[in-house]
């Protein structure tokens, strides 16, 4: 029997890995062992491996299940590329190769061998695999398979059965969502026996997440198109049509980008993806129909110009970016009306039994956890590990647009939230957002005149603000719970208990702004963008990307089959000068050394001499990181933070930075709390801050508002404010 130290070599020597991830070593082991398993890592974690390794080092066949045959394509290609017997069979083949195929699972020399699980429930297919004598099967995609899972399938139902077929076989699924109901439901209808439950960090610390109000989607779009230019993206829309213009548009604009969506012929799509994967187009323009089948490791940015449906769906669509483990944007075009238009779809599949009822419920669900996720103001990588069941242990992230300080407070909110949840009550809370902005803007409107709205007091009071930014307020203070939305189809604003403490001004309000910089300034960088490009040529990565596609073309694979963007940036930041170094770097197994060393090299060596650079730089070897460093505060309260040290004054810090003061006062309350708790000194008077102090002990949690109801309402907001936060620094 093959041991673990017999899979290290083989995955050295077939993959050029010369270390495992977290938990591959125990998912290896578990199909060594033959005993049944579960593993669930997220895109990018090296799932493949943990069924492709042990079946090299097995020997005999190991069926993987696969529920898309360009997914079967770029598993087997790459096999291939490593010098790993593989195969799929699938309808796309001639009756010939099929033959030759079956002979080849006959003799023993297969390893792999990739189906549909509509082709497993076939019964002479499953009598050929026991001439064959399979003892492993792997399903991929395993989510697939549960009915709580945002992917349910059918045809994956019938899996469950191959346990009374192949009683002593050995079951492993392979997925990278499944939350612990979903994980539970897995294991029961693939049928595990004495199972190992597998499941991994959540977190994909390369990713950086950032949720924007959709306020001019086209020109947002563009904007982090731009940033991306040359490199690979997928912008995800709700429906067709909306990929039409979004493409027409893109296209007009100069981008290389195709549309990809149900409503185009196979064939089309087939195209499209293959276009995509060959690198011969940067962008694909696509609803939810396009992306399991993709494995391009390389896409650099996912853009979705509407809310996803689920935690989940945002998890793998987000998943499709950064899949090599270097950086990639992930931006998500906010609009809570997407909420109401989901509703709207969900309902009416089930009143026309489209989807089963009783999978209405588990679908709105969904969509409600997507939806707050979407409004909050936490990090955006916390929120996500912490649905899936896990702790994230840092204070920042340093890659979402919460703690990259993409977003900055808006000034007098209290207000601004007093005048939205009047308009709303002067209309008798009897009217959906469209009206209530139509006459907090004053705008002359027939229905608005014929229902006399043009006279109340609330008409135009609001009039400076446009109609996106007057919606993204009023979704986010839906969000805290000071307004709520009634009714599915015609959706009317109401007036809650909190809207009433908002107007006696018992109850704070945030509302949150994207950050305004200039037209040449870009979104701060993440961790991972900063320390993936460090030593590595820009210059020479490009010419060895343009190379891997040279060879690619010869090969007739797409080109993150011959090496991925991690191995090229290894290969531009240590420009080896002999085949012996070469080996040694990340992703050079000993096939592809053979392969393309001899081209790579020549390559290596034509660049440094022209631009007279050294070869063979030592690098030191990358080491897990146990936590994330605190990621740099935004612009505008970096700014504020310097003139707190040189201690200015609050209005004259204001009347520089063109900021009000409430807004200055709040960045001064976090430089209090994470820098000098005793600044609070300069801008509170020794008695406020012995009584504000007292009055905390007597009522802990940090609220503002019992406190200040201690004190006789004798001591101002601001001054507890800062108080609080100093006893909280010095915690």
């Amino acid at each position: 029997m093959p041991t673990l130290a017999d899979v290290h070599q083989i995955v050295e020597k077939h993959w050029g890995y010369s270390s495992f991830r977290p938990l591959q070593e125990q998912a290896i082991q578990c199909v060594l062992d033959h005993r049944d398993s579960l593993l669930v890592l997220p895109t990018g974690g090296g799932k493949s491996l943990c069924y492709q390794a042990p079946a090299v080092a097995q020997g005999g066949t190991t069926v993987v299940v696969s529920p898309l045959i360009a997914l079967m394509k770029d598993q087997v290609d790459g096999l291939r590329a490593n010098n790993v017997p593989a195969i799929q069979l699938d309808s796309s083949l001639s009756l010939q190769t099929r033959r030759q195929y079956k002979a080849d699972l006959l003799n023993g020399s297969i390893r792999l061998v990739f189906v549909s699980p509509e082709r497993l429930a076939n019964e002479d297919f499953r009598e050929f695999l026991k001439q064959v004598g399979v003892s492993t099967f792997a399903i991929d995609e395993a989510h697939c398979i549960s009915h709580w899972g945002h992917d349910f399938r059918p045809e994956y139902r019938q899996i469950g059965r191959l346990r009374d077929v192949f009683p002593d076989a050995s079951f492993h699924g392979y997925t990278a969502t499944a939350t612990e109901q979903v994980r539970a439901d897995i294991c029961k209808q693939l049928n595990l026996k004495d199972s190992a439950v597998l499941v991994g960090n959540f977190d994909r610390p390369n990713l950086s997440y950032r949720i924007l109000p959709r306020v001019d989607p086209y020109k947002q779009v563009m904007e982090v198109i731009q940033r991306h230019k040359g490199e690979a993206g997928i912008l995800y829309a709700l429906r067709r049509a909306d990929v039409d213009d979004y493409a027409a548009y893109l296209k007009e604009q100069g981008v290389n980008c195709l549309p990809y969506h149900a409503g185009m012929a196979p064939d089309e799509r087939r195209d499209v993806q293959e276009a995509f994967k060959a690198e011969q187009c940067d962008l694909i323009v696509a609803t939810v129909a396009f992306g399991m089948g993709i494995d391009r490791s390389n896409v650099r940015y996912v853009l979705h110009a509407n809310m996803p449906k689920s935690i989940e769906h945002y998890q793998q669509e987000t998943g499709r970016a950064g899949r090599d483990g270097l950086e990639a944007d992930c931006v998500l075009l906010y609009s809570g009306g997407d909420t109401m238009s989901y509703k709207k779809i969900l309902t009416k599949s089930a009143q026309e039994n489209v989807v089963a009822p009783d999978f209405l419920p588990n679908a709105l669900k969904h969509l409600d956890d997507m939806d707050r996720y979407c409004r909050s103001a936490v990090c955006r990588h916390r929120a996500l590990v912490q649905y899936f069941g896990q702790t994230f242990e840092s204070t920042n992230c340093g890659a979402c647009d919460q703690c990259l300080g993409d977003t900055e407070p808006v000034p007098d909110a209290l207000v601004l939230a007093q005048k939205i949840l009047s308009g709303v009550a002067r209309v008798d809370q009897r009217f959906g957002i469209g009206h209530v902005i139509s006459v907090l803007r004053g705008e002359n409107l027939e229905r608005v005149r014929s229902l006399g709205h043009d006279k109340l007091t609330t008409f135009g009071l609001l009039r400076e603000h446009n109609k996106a930014v007057l919606r993204d307020w009023i979704y986010q203070l839906i969000g805290q719970g000071v307004l709520a939305q009634e009714g599915a189809e015609y959706p009317i604003l109401k007036l809650t208990e909190g809207s009433w403490q908002v107007f006696r001004k018992e109850r704070e309000v945030r509302l949150v702004q994207p950050m305004h910089v200039s037209a040449e300034d870009k979104p701060r960088k993440s961790q991972a963008a900063e320390e993936s490009w460090e030593g590595v040529d820009q210059g020479l990565f490009d010419e060895l990307r343009e190379l891997r596609r040279v060879l690619a073309q010869e090969r007739r694979v797409p080109p993150y089959i011959i090496f991925s963007d991690a191995t090229l940036r290894v290969l531009a930041q240590v420009r080896p000068s002999t085949k012996e170094g070469m080996r040694r770097l990340y992703g050079i197994g000993d096939q592809k050394l053979q392969d393309f060393g001899d081209r790579i090299l020549q390559r290596i060596d034509k660049y440094c001499k022209a631009n007279e650079l050294s070869f063979d730089i030592p690098i030191e070897a990358k080491r897990e990181k146990t936590e994330r460093k605190s990621a740099t505060i935004s612009r505008g309260k970096a700014r504020a933070y310097d003139c707190f040290r040189k201690q200015l004054d609050v209005d004259e810090i204001a009347e520089q930075m063109g900021r009000t003061r409430g807004t200055i006062l709040g960045y001064l309350a976090d430089y209090i709390e994470e820098e000098d708790p005793a600044a609070v000194e300069r801008y509170v008077s020794k008695t406020n801050i012995e009584r504000v102090t007292a009055a905390a002990v007597q009522n802990p949690g940090g609220y503002l508002k019992p406190i200040f109801l201690a004190l006789d309402e004798q001591v101002p907001y601001e001054d507890i404010r800062l108080v609080v936060a100093s006893l909280n620094g010095k915690k």
